[in-house]
């Protein structure tokens, strides 16, 4: 829920309230419930509420805790708030609500930066102490909720989004050459602490950061499991593991209800979402509300899974909704996708995600969504092939199964002298997989794709265009204990039956075969997929603006001769190259980047 701002100044100046309320402003649609602005000395705050928990103003933010000097502003859901509100009751403190920012910050007082060991959720916590004039800020252990810093002499300036941090001016807008190289190799991945504009970053997921009043800091990374077979599993077979599994999802999905409003589920009709309504009926969850969106066909291409969503939706007798959208639906909605992404999203999914979301959040402020199974549990195609490679080659295997295209062909691509001279993205993927704590090549292949790939790829397109329109998102495939279980789980298992073997067992317990058996599917969008007329049109103005001829990023000769053949050409993973190029190009213009 909500989306959080501030500034902190550390050169004797106060903060600039004006660019701290611009930034509040923008990130309106994140929370349309309430809005709140807070400032003491070098530190403001500002603050966009989503009601979902306390519906109360005692709810409201910023919240400040007198009885013990801080102040705090908080993005998200703590699951876990009740029993740690007991638990600290227990120990001596007071609640004046039954908000769980109010539970964050008595946890902050009670056990210092240890706090964050105790919460379960997803969150971007900033709490300042008003003693000390020290500012903490957190992110969650699978960077679920985003926190977007940019930095310059004297100040810091934090928010939700980075068109937030637009808003409030002073960024330097030049293209990042590192994360341009990532964008383009990577499936627009950019992994923090990066961002592709040279002067934004995003704290990196699992962070704690402790922001001194002279601007010197320090961060600590509290959690990271291990990918390896640890002792306490040790003698666990495929039964046991098929129930283990099946246990963590169903407290992981029991957990993502807790809300004083109603919540529902984006309901694909694959496994994973249909795990999450199946298990939900089994909690006794009557009329649950569930979602679906479809699109026309393209070129032969389907554009909805319906009949396996209205299987599901009937077997549990949920309040199903379909959303279907024509293909001039796709162009007319794909301007305000665009102006939702803090960062370029190539994924064809994206638009599907912004119109689904500002159809269901007219019914519901909170839903359940399958995200991050497939990571989790080793469900792509590639997987096989990377636990074939030996542990020293996982990287090059990664590289040729994963990225777009080579860093050789990026030449063919970008002006000489934009990007960095070397291998840039592949060396993340090396150094990243040399880390200890994985144990196989699949290990080291999930650890990137769950910790790096999934937060900065689907993780933040489903939050982006789901806030876009007040509504939250909840994960429960990346509940920190399910995902510390299937991290321990022995690769085999993970991918047998064709990948997410042990999560397809657990499936067969509590689903009809069907679903669980059903060819794997993914979110069709073909009127992008395929560049269909209208949103063709829409890239071919992209691409000819002064804009794009002012910033010359790429060669002339590749955008013409993607614009002439513009279905052609595909990266190594099948992604429309045109699309990929434009979207960078869509993204700069559409947040008035020169």
């Amino acid at each position: 829920m909500c989306g959080l701002s501030g500034e902190i100044r550390y050169d004797g100046g106060r903060p600039d309230l004006a660019a701290v309320e611009r930034m509040t402003d923008r990130l309106a649609p994140r929370g349309p419930d309430g809005r709140g602005l807070w400032s003491q000395g070098p530190v403001a705050l500002g603050h966009r509420r989503l009601k979902i928990i306390d519906l109360s103003e005692r709810g409201a933010q910023p919240m400040t805790d007198s009885e013990n000097g801080l102040t705090g502003v908080f993005n998200g859901c703590v699951y876990n708030y009740r029993e740690l509100r007991d638990e600290l009751r227990g120990l001596g403190h007071r609640f004046t609500s039954t908000s769980d920012t109010e539970v964050i910050l008595k946890a902050y007082r009670h056990w210092g930066t240890d706090f964050v060991d105790h919460l379960v959720g997803m969150f971007a916590i900033v709490i300042v102490e008003s003693d000390t004039g020290r500012v903490i800020l957190v992110r969650d252990r699978l960077g679920i909720k985003p926190l977007y810093l940019a930095q310059s002499p004297g100040r810091l300036r934090f928010a939700s989004t980075l068109p937030a941090l637009l808003a409030a001016g002073g960024v330097d807008t030049s293209l990042d050459p590192v994360a341009l190289h990532q964008y383009l190799s990577w499936q627009s991945t950019v992994p923090a602490p990066r961002t592709v504009l040279t002067g934004v970053r995003k704290l990196p997921p699992a962070t704690v950061r402790v922001v001194e009043p002279d601007g010197t800091h320090r961060d600590h990374l509290y959690w990271q499991p291990s990918y390896t077979r640890r002792a306490e599993y040790a003698g666990m077979d495929a039964r046991d593991w098929r129930d283990a599994v099946l246990r963590a999802l169903r407290t992981a999905v029991r957990r993502r209800m807790v809300a004083d409003v109603p919540v529902g589920v984006l309901l694909s009709g694959g496994l994973d979402s249909s795990l999450i309504v199946a298990l939900l009926a089994e909690e006794g969850q009557n009329g649950l509300a569930t979602f679906s969106v479809g699109f026309d066909s393209e070129g032969g291409e389907e554009g909805d899974e319906f009949p396996w969503s209205d299987l599901v939706a009937r077997r549990y007798a949920t309040d199903h909704h379909q959303l279907m959208v024509p293909s001039d639906r796709v162009s007319t909605a794909l301007d305000g996708a665009v102006a939702a992404m803090s960062e370029p999203m190539t994924s064809h999914d994206v638009v599907a995600f912004h119109l689904l979301s500002e159809r269901v959040a007219k019914e519901v402020s909170v839903v359940q969504s399958g995200q991050g199974a497939d990571e989790v549990f080793a469900g792509y195609r590639w997987y096989p092939a990377m636990a074939e490679a030996a542990r020293e080659e996982e990287p090059r295997r990664y590289a040729e199964v994963y990225f777009d295209r080579p860093h050789a062909e990026l030449a063919r691509i970008v002006r000489p002298g934009v990007l960095p001279g070397h291998d840039v993205s592949g060396a993340f993927v090396e150094d990243h997989m040399a880390a200890p704590g994985a144990q196989t090549a699949l290990d080291a292949a999930l650890r990137l794709d769950t910790h790096v790939m999934l937060v900065d790829d689907p993780v933040k397109r489903v939050d982006n265009m789901a806030m876009d329109w007040g509504l939250e998102a909840r994960v429960p495939f990346l509940d920190h204990e399910l995902v510390e279980l299937a991290a321990a789980c022995p690769p085999e298992l993970k991918l047998a039956h064709g990948g997410k073997g042990v999560l397809k067992e657990a499936g067969r317990t509590v689903l009809p075969r069907d679903v669980v058996d059903r060819p794997k599917g993914y979110f069709p969008v073909p009127a992008i997929r395929r560049m269909a007329g209208p949103v063709l049109t829409r890239v071919k103005e992209a691409m000819s603006a002064p804009e794009a001829r002012s910033r010359g990023i790429y060669r002339e000769d590749f955008v013409a001769a993607l614009l002439s053949r513009p279905d052609d050409h595909r990266t190594h993973r099948g992604q429309n190259a045109l699309w990929q190029v434009a979207l960078l190009e869509m993204w700069l213009q559409t947040h008035g980047i020169r």
